[in-house]
């Protein structure tokens, strides 16, 4: 298998004879980790960052701000040392900027590409590249930015020179973080005030992170105003447990009979964690405890439930955009109907979400109904299959949740993206009790 090409890899997932029990602690977040290493080469100063996520994703961001002239070391696993060199001190590069599979990484460093004044090219794997991009283009050229898109409104995505960027205010169209971080970064580049309105909150991480790093930023539910030229200043970040990646285990946890498992040291930014507050509403046995001296951190305790469909609220989908897969498994194997809408963001994803879940599920026996922005997930019995996942390591990792349930074998095909978010995944799995097998 050492030869095997990473798409090709997949996962041959047994139905589980015994309940999940034990404490688990998943990767770091993969979201504070772009921002970490992508905030800390725009600071003043050199700053530490712990608990990384070693994945694809956030190696590929490391790996473009090296090529703009930011030194990053290595102390550890799941450290870097990033050595800031300041607003104005990117270089341009001698190579196409790669960021694999990562949206966060394209979308956030055309924010920071957009006000150089050095021209620049973003490149991404395929499925990065189906993915739309004109959502932060147009904000950008508003500001004054000179971007190139393919004939598809996708990448790669080209930066010329332009003139001093300037301060906007923007409605978005589409709830995104991704487009406001964007055009919150170009603000930095840019003269006057940025303002970013949406149309719902969603995550603010980039606004913390900004804020504990002295940019004289304002924000609150649904806008952010950022002054430009601000300057960063380093800092250490302690990167906590990524939420997404512990939701497999959370909703395994639910569904497999007699299972306790706990989550340790999760960060639960409260526009991240829509998804506990809808698994409630199913009937989940979730509680939360801080963790000591650390406000932001929580553990996680899940008890094995029986869950009933609901409607899920409009007002939670921005905060479980990145969990809708693993939420359509609990759907599954809930009593009754589990109805989603508002959700059209899941078709422009790695995969079209919506339709690639609803596929893989009637595969295994589950009635799906898709709407044009969501669908309707009937629970019931689930048996063996082939799930093929289009490259997607959400639907990947949310199929092999689905086989632990199933009343045989499941088989997983395309499962080598799941190393861009939850390196490991599999190995964390079996010590809680599952049994994955690589083939």
């Amino acid at each position: 298998m050492a030869d095997t090409p990473p798409s090709l890899k997949s996962w041959k997932v047994a139905p589980c004879k015994q309940s999940l029990a034990g404490a688990l602690r998943v990767p770091g977040d993969k979201s504070v980790s772009h921002r970490a290493v992508m905030f800390a080469s725009l600071a003043d100063g050199v700053s530490h960052i712990r608990g990384f996520l070693e994945g694809e994703d956030t190696r590929a961001t490391a790996r473009v701000m090296q090529q703009l002239g930011v030194g990053i070391d290595t102390p550890a696993y799941g450290e870097r040392r990033v050595h800031g060199v300041g607003l104005n001190g990117l270089m341009a590069p001698n190579a196409a900027l790669d960021c694999g599979n990562s949206g966060t990484a394209m979308r956030l460093l055309s924010g920071v590409l957009a006000g150089q004044s050095f021209s620049s090219v973003l490149v991404g794997d395929a499925s990065l590249s189906r993915r739309p991009m004109n959502r932060i283009a147009t904000p950008l050229r508003d500001m004054g930015a000179r971007i190139s898109l393919s004939s598809t409104d996708t990448a790669p995505i080209e930066f010329s020179p332009a003139g001093k960027l300037q301060g906007i205010r923007y409605r978005c169209p589409v709830a995104s973080a991704q487009v406001k971080s964007a055009v919150l970064l170009a603000g930095l580049f840019a003269e006057g005030t940025t303002e970013i309105v949406e149309p719902v909150p969603t995550r603010n991480y980039t606004e913390v992170m900004l804020a504990e790093m002295g940019a004289a930023i304002e924000y609150g539910d649904g806008f952010a105003r950022l002054q430009g030229g601000s300057r960063l200043q380093a800092m250490d970040v302690e990167v906590p447990a990524d939420f997404s990646s512990a939701a497999f285990a959370i909703v395994a946890a639910c569904l497999v009979p007699g299972s306790h498992l706990r989550l340790t040291a999760v960060g639960m930014n409260p526009r991240r964690t829509g998804l506990l507050d809808v698994l409630r509403m199913m009937g989940a046995s979730i509680d939360i405890t801080p963790v000591q001296g650390r406000t932001e951190l929580f553990d996680i305790d899940v008890q094995a439930s029986p869950l009933s469909g609901v409607d899920v609220p409009v007002e939670t989908v921005p905060d479980m955009i990145d969990e809708f897969p693993i939420l359509f498994v609990a759907a599954a194997c809930a009593t009754g109907i589990t109805r989603v809408r508002g959700a059209a963001e899941l078709r422009v994803k790695e995969s079209d979400r919506i339709a690639k879940m609803a596929e893989g599920l009637r595969t295994l026996g589950v009635r799906v109904e898709e709407t044009a922005d969501g669908a309707d997930i009937h629970g019931g019995a689930m048996h063996g299959g082939r799930v093929d996942t289009d490259g997607d390591h959400r639907i990947a990792m949310a199929f092999a949740v689905a086989g632990l349930l199933a009343e045989a074998p499941v088989r997983i095909e395309d499962v080598g993206n799941v190393e861009t978010s939850y390196p490991g995944f599999v190995a964390d799995f079996s010590t809680i009790g599952a049994n994955i097998e690589a083939i």
